[in-house]
């Protein structure tokens, strides 16, 4: 018996792949932020806080300008969300809790982090007990995060209470102040979802249709990297996902859709693109060679390379316009202006979407004007000044 492989067209897999990122179409607002987070199956946290932090940006990009109260919110209240290790550390729907029992199994398994403990047993138990009896802390309430040295110096308590959140005795189902809130899982999980019954197959096989879901159409590689999976445990259980073999122009690579985005796409007429900018860490671009190879977009984090060595500047955001990537900005914040530090744009087409997504980006983050401050073409920058006003 042959096995007939679909085949599908660059600009197919562009368009599949952004309707499956909630980018193209309809935008779901009853849904709403925890919406959102069950489509794509986690969003990853940062440090990095420029117009808003990357886990605010995910959703103001599909969404628009809701609140970024609401977005705190829809994460952190009611119990719908946790915070693991998946593409790195990330906001999860509270229902993929049983699915990650495979890694919280395999760091039992090898029995630290990067940190020692002096008394494994005596530190842990010290949280365990302070947690049930005060409820949720932040490190600094358990009794302080730092030894005094380098941000990475971490006192025996955080060392402690990091490691039971590995390996699933507690849980970080809330940020304040950027903190960590930590809770005893058996408080903040629900009882139906806290277990670790399923078998590592039985997890790795949810999580790459997940992947292949959120993503729409995938290489093994890209299945992989999305929840930060070997190639060797994708292969185990693809072929049990309901995911379909594809074969995609100009991809050459194997590859894998989801059959609903399949049919949505051989299904759809005119649909709107968000215009919109994106936070280098929205899933639709995380994977560097995944986005060089659906939108001929090369884009790098410069946030840890030296001043002098940037080329787009220090948190440049991808401008997401008609189903393309057509230009980048480093925003900035001084009072009530965006200012935008560094721009560049794929030619004229590009200026207006640019205008149009500075201002929205302003509003929501409540300047009520832009500046351009730089762009790497005169005539370009002209047009966008012009465009602003």
């Amino acid at each position: 018996m042959t096995t007939v492989t679909i085949s599908i067209s660059a600009d197919e897999a562009r368009r599949i792949a952004l309707r499956s990122q909630g980018l193209l179409g309809p935008v779901d607002r009853r849904a709403g932020v925890r919406g959102m987070l069950r489509r794509l199956g986690a969003v990853q946290l940062d440090t990095i806080s420029v117009l808003a932090r990357s886990h605010e940006l995910v959703p103001y990009a599909r969404l628009g300008a809701v609140g970024r109260d609401t977005v705190e919110a829809a994460y952190w209240t009611g119990g719908h969300a946790f915070e693991y290790w998946s593409h790195a550390a990330c906001v999860l729907p509270v229902e993929e809790w049983p699915h990650f029992a495979f890694r919280r199994r395999a760091l039992r398994a090898r029995g630290h982090r990067w940190h020692l403990l002096e008394d494994s047993e005596r530190s842990c138990a010290a949280v365990r007990e302070r947690l049930r009896a005060e409820g949720p802390l932040t490190a600094t309430e358990l009794g302080g995060a730092k030894n005094g040295g380098e941000w990475y110096d971490w006192s025996e308590t955080k060392i402690a209470v990091e490691w039971l959140l590995d390996t699933g005795e507690v849980v970080c189902a809330e940020r304040r102040g950027w903190k960590r809130v930590y809770d005893l899982a058996e408080r903040a999980i629900p009882g139906e979802l806290l277990h670790d019954d399923l078998t590592d197959h039985e997890c790795l096989r949810r999580l790459v249709a997940q992947a292949g879901a959120a993503m729409g159409v995938a290489t093994r590689a890209d299945l992989a990297d999305y929840h930060r999976l070997r190639n060797e445990q994708v292969d185990a259980v693809v072929a049990e996902t309901g995911l379909v073999p594809v074969e995609v122009e100009g991809w050459g690579k194997p590859a894998w859709a989801d059959p609903a985005a399949l049919e949505a796409e051989s299904a759809a007429g005119r649909e709107r693109c968000r215009t919109t900018l994106l936070s280098p860490f929205d899933s639709l671009i995380w994977d560097r060679k995944r986005t060089e190879r659906i939108f001929g977009f090369t884009h790098r984090l410069e946030a840890y390379v030296p001043r002098a060595r940037r080329i787009h500047g220090y948190f440049a955001m991808p401008l997401l316009s008609g189903g393309r990537l057509s230009g980048r900005v480093d925003p900035a914040r001084e009072g009530r202006t965006l200012v935008a530090r560094q721009v560049s744009m794929a030619g004229r087409g590009a200026v207006a979407p640019m205008a149009r997504a500075l201002w929205e980006a302003a509003g929501w983050v409540g300047c009520d004007a832009v500046r351009v401050e730089r762009c790497d073409d005169r005539e370009l920058a002209a047009a966008l000044t012009a465009a602003l006003a």
